[in-house]
């Protein structure tokens, strides 16, 4: 009798064991489900601004201000996305942006195509490993396809680097200003790029803005752009050739004790008086910086 019983409680644990694991399978296939849906519709979001026939978005930041763009990873980082999934596509995105500088929609579309081709691949029973390993395979095959159609740029040849700048502006908004803007850019990477050519740190190179101009206005200006407004109620110049700039790393002012303190001004004369002495002291600072 006593064999009998426990091969009869064997069979049960057998059955809530498998059910148990039914569950599991089901719920890591909804959370997968959720994962490439979610992913998918980040790309489906900036599929149609890709190419020369895509569409600028307008998008409206967080402050309330509109932005209109077909740049993906600018579209994607105004985007409030909150799915893990989806960041993750943001994230390539800015890596993209961060390693080639172009290609940002390009690589999200191209992701979302590969997971929509994995959901059928899993819905007919292909196991995720084997799915990643074929995709690893791809990779390798397409980078072999790219190296054979590549061909070496001359980066002393400014005119093939003005070419390949203009080819990029087609798909922007300012395209019609390519001639003018795509010269400017390899102007000025080649400005920061060196002697040897091995790199170019773009965050040397500053983009200002200004109302009231047209993008004819543009120019590349050589050295450091201080983004000042001159007084308007000054009667000073407003343009000096070949001036002395000097960068300061303090503030020009009168000094102060170390000490809390205060002082208790009786008259306007004492006040007057401590308003020359201040300026006498700064205009002091102001001739030892000019002798040097």
């Amino acid at each position: 009798m006593d064999g009998p019983a426990s091969v009869a409680a064997g069979n049960g644990m057998s059955k809530e064991g498998d059910g148990f694991l039914s569950r599991v399978s089901e719920r890591a296939k909804a959370t997968r489900l959720g994962n490439i849906t979610a992913a998918r519709s980040v790309a489906d979001a900036v599929r149609t601004s890709l190419g020369p026939r895509g569409m600028d978005k307008m998008v409206q930041t967080e402050t309330g201000d509109v932005l209109v763009t077909n740049d993906g990873a600018t579209i994607l980082e105004k985007m409030n996305v909150q799915h893990p999934a989806a960041k993750t596509l943001v994230q390539l995105s800015k890596a993209q942006d961060i390693e080639a500088g172009d290609g940002t929609t390009s690589v999200v579309v191209i992701c979302g195509a590969l997971l929509e081709a994995s959901l059928e691949l899993l819905e007919i029973g292909i196991h995720p490993t084997i799915i990643s390993e074929c995709f690893q395979i791809g990779l390798d095959k397409s980078m072999g396809v790219l190296e054979s159609m590549s061909s070496p740029v001359d980066l002393e040849n400014r005119e093939e680097l003005v070419r390949a700048a203009s080819t990029s502006l087609n798909s922007k908004v300012v395209a019609q200003h390519a001639s003018l803007l795509a010269p400017l850019s390899v102007d000025a990477v080649l400005s920061i790029a060196g002697d040897e050519r091995q790199g170019a740190d773009l965050r040397n190179i500053r983009i200002v803005k200004k109302l009231a101009g047209t993008v004819d206005e543009t120019e590349l200006i050589p050295g450091l752009l201080l983004n000042q407004s001159a007084e308007s109620g000054a009667s000073g110049p407003t343009r000096i050739e070949k001036a002395k700039i000097a960068l300061i790393q303090f503030q020009l002012s009168p000094p102060k004790t170390d000490m809390e303190n205060s002082v208790v001004v009786q008259d306007y004369a004492a006040m007057d008086r401590i308003l020359k002495e201040e300026r006498t002291y700064i205009l002091q600072l102001v001739k030892k910086i000019k002798c040097r």
